[in-house]
């Protein structure tokens, strides 16, 4: 039977500092016994239904595997579905979660996932929008922690765009207590009401702001970029290029950082722009690691999620 009300994962914001532990402590179990070649099936024919709006590698598979590795089932909708198109997306909405457990929506705009969660049935977990992406910030940091043993005491150096990826990641630092800089040019940093209403809630919450990133890496454990341009910005494209040109992560910013530094980039890179090939296939880069553990933390947010919400 379906519960009139339900828990949503919109931003990292949704979720307590104790629920994310959590969630990382399912993670690193189901990810020990993935290693072990166990999938547990703890999510026995519970179907996911996944809307997206954008194209998708990361995000679409690493749902499709979790979800599938606990016993349960994806069904992609494409056009066909006709999302906003077809009818209103709180009908939609409405219909959709009598058939699923648990709706992945991958947009362009935020207030598409609000709207689709406001009517929703079943839980809703934003796979990205143009605000945030809460599924990436939350494997993030779960990497961190792996490579560090804490998250306490570190500092991650965003270089570039203040983007959603960026805005997800300091929520998920001040909920557990990382240092969150950024080396951002005027007019691509964050909203002017983002920081105080993080540090209003969260007074012990470390940020600064730097114009150099010569500067903001100098402390960081991470250094973290993404593209300068995103899917929906390529009029942009040119503006952004000469706006960001002195926020690349090269070997020579790289050498700024301290001893055991690493490099983290939510991918897919534009190799050349915001990192070159000697960063990113280099020796301190943990991409893969950090995208292979977007299907084990998703593991953990569906196990939780529905085991606790079912």
């Amino acid at each position: 039977m379906k519960h009139r009300t339900c828990r949503h994962i919109l931003t990292v914001e949704d979720l307590s500092t104790a629920e994310i532990e959590r969630i990382f402590s399912i993670s690193e179990d189901l990810k020990a016994k993935y290693a072990e070649g166990i999938r547990e099936p703890l999510l026995p024919h519970r179907v996911m239904a996944l809307i997206f709006e954008k194209p998708s590698l990361r995000t679409r598979v690493s749902f499709e595997a979790a979800i599938t590795h606990l016993g349960g089932n994806a069904i992609f909708l494409g056009d066909d579905a006709g999302f906003g198109k077809r009818e209103s997306i709180a009908d939609f909405a409405r219909v959709l979660s009598q058939y699923v457990d648990v709706i992945v929506f991958r947009g362009k705009a935020h207030q598409t996932v609000e709207e689709l969660a406001k009517y929703s049935e079943c839980p809703v977990i934003n796979g990205l929008t143009d605000y945030a992406h809460p599924c990436q910030a939350l494997a993030d940091l779960f990497t961190i922690r792996e490579l560090a043993g804490k998250l306490e005491g570190h500092t991650l150096a965003w270089v570039g765009d203040g983007n959603n990826v960026a805005r997800s990641l300091a929520e998920g630092c001040a909920k557990l207590g990382m240092r969150f800089v950024m080396a951002t040019p005027e007019g691509y940093r964050f909203e002017a009401d983002f920081l105080p209403r993080l540090r209003a809630k969260y007074p012990k919450f470390e940020f600064e702001v730097f114009d150099r990133p010569e500067d903001a890496v100098r402390d960081a454990l991470v250094v973290y970029t993404d593209v300068w341009t995103s899917m929906g910005q390529e009029a942009e494209a040119e503006k952004r290029r000469r706006d960001f040109h002195a926020y690349q992560v090269n070997g020579r910013l790289m050498a700024h950082t301290q001893k055991g530094a690493v490099f983290m980039h939510c991918l897919p890179a534009h190799r050349g722009e915001e990192v070159t090939d000697e960063v990113i296939d280099g020796p301190q880069s943990v991409v893969i690691q950090q995208a292979a553990n977007r299907m084990h933390v998703q593991k953990g947010i569906l196990a939780w999620l529905l085991a606790s919400h079912s």
